[in-house]
């Protein structure tokens, strides 16, 4: 019987003439420099360097526990509403390091927007939980710029032609990948210049996964993403880069294709081969 594990279903490869694509000469929009964290007394992530460039998926996988999701929180402070919660390090976006005396949460979290693993759509009508964002950081001038908004997000998350005629309709009467779509709408009205999603599709069936993946790739065109996944093949399907975590450190980061059929570290390999995780 033949043991061999099954490698991740990536990308057709790129012609052996054509080098793998270079990083552009801009600046990444969000640069980690020897990020620590603890919660409480209990260390999890160590000693972080990664960078995220404009337009790109970049994704994170790695086992359970390692601190993919932790260190994707870090980047919007999310983690500031735990207890005992406490990083030490740098996290710049756009230039401006996030966690320096005085900066402003509220601001960041606008710019830096998060979808989260299960879709927690509010308990209102689904025009209601898009424009929740735009009532409450007052961003949108009267009810017809806020209707705009609706719509236009709607439409970013592939969703306004499911929805156009039930606005007012219960959020929570729509399916789950529906749900999910609709969490990625709210996220998008206030008008974020990075989407960080945590497992976005891990709860949803395999079409609804597929439209989520499909949604990505094209709100990369606008955004950035970065995308906590424990799917190989989804990491290899719609990432432009990956990093692999493990034990709250990063061991490899690269080229999506490159890592995962040239893996520079053992641990790398050992991973999406199968040999743990």
């Amino acid at each position: 019987m033949n043991t061999a594990p099954i490698m991740p279903r990536l990308r057709p490869p790129r012609p052996a003439s054509l080098p793998l694509p270079e990083r552009p000469a801009a600046p990444p929009v969000v640069e980690v420099r020897g990020v620590n964290f603890h919660y409480h007394h209990r260390q999890v992530l160590f000693d972080i360097n990664l960078e995220v460039f404009e337009h790109e998926i970049l994704a994170l996988i790695g086992p359970s526990g390692c601190g993919k999701s932790t260190f994707l929180r870090s980047l919007n402070r999310m983690n500031d509403l735990i207890p005992g919660a406490r990083l030490s390090g740098e996290v710049r976006i756009q230039g401006e390091n996030v966690y320096a005396p005085g900066a402003d949460v509220i601001a960041l979290r606008r710019r830096v927007g998060m979808v989260f693993q299960r879709s927690n759509p509010f308990p209102f009508s689904i025009e209601e939980n898009v424009a929740y964002g735009l009532r409450t950081n007052n961003l949108a001038r009267g009810a017809r710029q806020r209707a705009e908004i609706v719509e236009r997000s709607l439409r970013a998350a592939g969703l306004w032609e499911e929805v156009k005629d039930r606005l007012r309709s219960p959020a929570l009467a729509l399916s789950g990948g529906q749900q999910q779509r609709l969490c990625i709408a709210r996220a998008l009205a206030i008008e974020p210049q990075i989407l960080l999603m945590d497992e976005p599709a891990s709860a949803l069936d395999p079409i609804a996964t597929a439209r989520i993946e499909e949604l990505a790739l094209e709100l990369k065109q606008h955004y950035t993403l970065v995308i906590v996944t424990h799917n190989l093949q989804q990491a290899a399907r719609i990432s432009d880069r990956t990093s692999f975590f493990l034990s709250g450190r990063i061991i490899e980061t690269g080229d999506t294709q490159q890592l995962f059929t040239q893996p520079a570290k053992q641990e790398t390999e050992d991973y999406i081969t199968g040999r743990f995780g």
